[in-house]
């Protein structure tokens, strides 16, 4: 099976994406982890695979599903970045010639929104904040959950961007132990469905540093849905204004969360690398 593909990147979190509205594409997790090796495939944090709809567009109001596979093989229901780089891909390969765009995902709606200086603001939707939504086993919602990890008990917060993500304060993301914590948070039993870890740094209440661990992909150099899930947690305990930027460690994106219920807003740069086309 020959696959022409599109090597993009938000911040720094690289993508293939690939048309699966005019070529035919069925992925098995083998050929996924086999185009994302960054030796014998293309390279890449996660697949991104554009599709006609599940459903009637006229009725769900989407034009197109959108599919995100992580460098492991699995696929999950939210990558920020990669939906700023679907929107920038289907308007560049002629799919639309709308500026606003809605999607299906695993995870539900979105809506991407073209802008003219070339950045993208997506509505990633409603945080889920009930620990059985996330999943995490908690008995109740809180600011603030204790987890212990490597022997000792860290304070987390958890939420839900369409993907788990479990957030620690930490005074400078630069030192913060991410590649040994990371993965034990990623596997933790209390996350039934594994997690992303963030490590945020409250530079002041409208800017912070973050780093993620993200579930089957490690250390991303940007993590959209990780982004977001921090604006919220750190609005909810008490750091943070409504309006955020988040410096990640190949730049930044601008997260607004107006509260409990409402919808956060990302928005940022996506960039098209090269175009290629792999033998399957």
């Amino acid at each position: 099976m020959l696959i022409k593909f599109t090597k993009m990147h938000g911040l720094g979190n690289d993508f293939v994406v690939i048309d699966g509205v005019r070529q035919q594409v069925t992925l098995t997790p083998e050929q996924v982890r086999h185009l994302a090796d960054r030796r014998h495939g293309v390279g890449c944090d996660q697949i991104l695979l554009v599709e006609k709809p599940q459903s009637d567009a006229e009725i769900s109001g989407v034009d197109f599903r959108y599919r995100i596979f992580n460098a492991d093989g699995g696929e999950v229901g939210q990558c920020g970045n990669g939906a700023r780089c679907f929107a920038r891909f289907v308007f560049e390969q002629g799919l639309t010639t709308k500026t606003r765009i809605p999607v299906e995902t695993a995870s539900g709606r979105l809506e991407l929104v073209l802008l003219d200086d070339g950045q993208v603001t997506v509505n990633m939707g409603v945080p889920r904040l009930l620990p059985a939504e996330i999943p995490f086993d908690a008995p109740v919602q809180a600011a603030r959950y204790a987890l212990q990890v490597d022997g000792h008990m860290v304070q987390i917060g958890a939420a839900s961007m369409g993907n788990p993500h479990a957030v620690l304060v930490v005074s400078d993301v630069a030192t913060a132990p991410v590649n040994e914590l990371g993965p034990q948070i990623e596997s933790h039993a209390r996350f039934p469905q594994r997690v992303n870890a963030g490590f945020m740094q409250v530079v002041a209440r409208d800017h912070i540093r973050l780093r993620v661990y993200e579930r089957g992909a490690g250390e991303t150099a940007a993590c959209g849905s990780g982004a977001c899930a921090a604006a919220v947690i750190g609005q909810i305990q008490g750091l943070l204004d409504t309006d955020v930027r988040v410096t990640l460690p190949c730049g930044d994106l601008m997260i607004s969360w107006a509260g409990v219920g409402q919808p956060v807003f990302m928005t940022g740069p996506a960039t098209r690398v090269f175009e290629g086309q792999i033998q399957l």
